[in-house]
């Protein structure tokens, strides 16, 4: 049976309104052209898109759905759900799950769980080493031969910090055209760390986390990824050094992209004078100074994405004291609002900009040939409509996320997405996930 629907006066990448037609998962009609060709098929849906800017289905490269092992703060179900809420398309899973992804059986169960759910595309990345230990590479070979398809490789969590390793790791995966995602961390460095090194944490006699501890593990890197000649991603860039060292790589020539989180492009370290666990995140939230250079950094090119580092948690683990608490925020639902209040409303990011960092270039990096696309006649019909007009308070128990550790509660923040099409399916409609017989259908 077709499945038809026409998104009428939309307004693609920001632009003029136009309609789009919808035909079996493929954008078959744009324009005047769409509306014709609608009124022909009587069991055409239209939605009315007065206002909303159309953007293409993002993508996100890092994104925690704990299944297996911690299903009690998300499953893939409950996070692909929260994903589609917040306009995305495709994610991808990171591997630090119990047992970790670190062979073809693991990595095949989360996508056959992501495909079963049906609201986003689920990418697992795969672990760099055996168990995230750092000592043995995993079977990268069999985890991007699998039906899963791997091609990103990260111990996210944990960093490489063996460079014996990490140069293996590169010249593996640039035989499979892959990309290794570091968490840039110096652990001896960061031992019994809790907040950013600076003034804030000296005040508040907390362990501090120097910004070197990422900037050395990043300039080794884009190193050993220039004499090896791999492609090489920097997870959740923080510091305004980290953002120096990337660009001088670039200038270089080095295959190095980089991606920066919501909660470091809006948040500083005056959040953890409240001792409240849920601004306890890794890589730290940093210095204010630190928050305008990752803005420049994205606006200029630099880093190339926004990834959210969803990172859900029970409440056990962050209603406590703060050196016990968990480190990590969710982030799929608020990823972009954060972005407009930080870079569309500031004038230093467009609409097609959006599109770009959060969508067409992880797209790229992670190697998907579906998604991040134009939203152009003949291609996938993976669409996010958002009402930039819409204000809203973030509030936790509202979330879509089974875990409520959001650093945003409480926070207004512009943006609505009001629908989210899967290859012309919706999985969110009037701004929540549909019934998951109706995505099904």
């Amino acid at each position: 049976m077709t499945q038809e629907r026409l998104l009428r006066g939309v307004r693609p990448l920001g632009g003029d309104p136009t309609d789009l037609l919808l035909r079996d998962g493929v954008i078959v009609a744009t324009g005047s052209q769409a509306a014709e060709a609608a009124d022909a098929v009587s069991a055409t849906t239209a939605l009315d898109g007065d206002g909303l800017v159309a953007l293409p289905g993002l993508v996100d490269l890092h994104t925690h759905l704990r299944e297996p092992g911690r299903e009690d703060t998300e499953t893939v179900r409950t996070g692909t759900r929260a994903a589609a809420a917040g306009g995305f398309t495709a994610v991808h899973a990171m591997a630090n799950t119990t047992p970790v992804a670190d062979t073809a059986g693991v990595v095949e169960q989360v996508h056959r769980l992501g495909a079963r759910a049906g609201y986003v595309d689920v990418h697992p990345v795969g672990a760099v080493s055996v168990g995230l230990r750092g000592e043995q590479l995993a079977e990268l070979g069999a985890m991007a031969s699998s039906t899963a398809r791997v091609r990103v490789f990260s111990d996210d969590g944990r960093c490489v910090d063996d460079p014996v390793l990490m140069r293996r790791a590169l010249e593996y995966v640039k035989a499979l055209d892959g990309v290794v995602a570091q968490h840039a961390q110096e652990p001896r460095l960061t031992a019994g760390a809790q907040m950013h090194e600076g003034a804030v944490s000296a005040e508040l006699g907390l362990t501090g986390w120097p910004a070197v501890a990422e900037e050395s593990i990043i300039a080794r890197d884009v190193l050993l990824a220039e004499h090896v000649g791999s492609r090489l991603h920097v997870c959740h860039l923080s510091t305004a050094g980290s953002v120096d060292i990337v660009r001088w790589a670039k200038s270089r020539g080095i295959d190095v992209t980089a991606e920066v989180t919501p909660h470091h492009l809006l948040l500083t370290d005056e959040q953890a004078r409240s001792y409240d666990p849920r601004y306890k995140v890794n890589p730290p939230l940093r210095t204010a100074e630190d928050v305008e250079a990752v803005r420049a950094g994205l606006a200029d090119g630099t880093i190339d994405i926004v990834a959210t580092d969803h990172a859900p948690h029970a409440v056990e683990d962050k209603d406590c004291e703060w050196p016990a608490g968990a480190f990590g925020m969710t982030g799929l639902e608020t990823a972009l609002p954060v972005v407009i209040a930080t870079m569309v409303e500031t004038g230093r990011l467009g609409w097609g900009d959006v599109a770009r960092v959060l969508s067409t270039t992880p797209a790229r990096i992670g190697r998907l040939t579906g998604q991040g696309r134009a939203l152009a006649v003949g291609e996938p019909a993976n669409i996010t409509l958002v009402d930039p007009a819409v204000r809203r308070v973030v509030t936790p128990a509202a979330q879509v996320t089974r875990s409520r550790n959001t650093p945003f509660a409480g926070t207004e923040l512009p943006g609505q997405v009001v629908a989210t099409f899967l290859r012309g399916r919706a999985t969110v409609l009037d701004g929540a996930p549909v019934a998951l017989e109706e995505a099904i259908s």
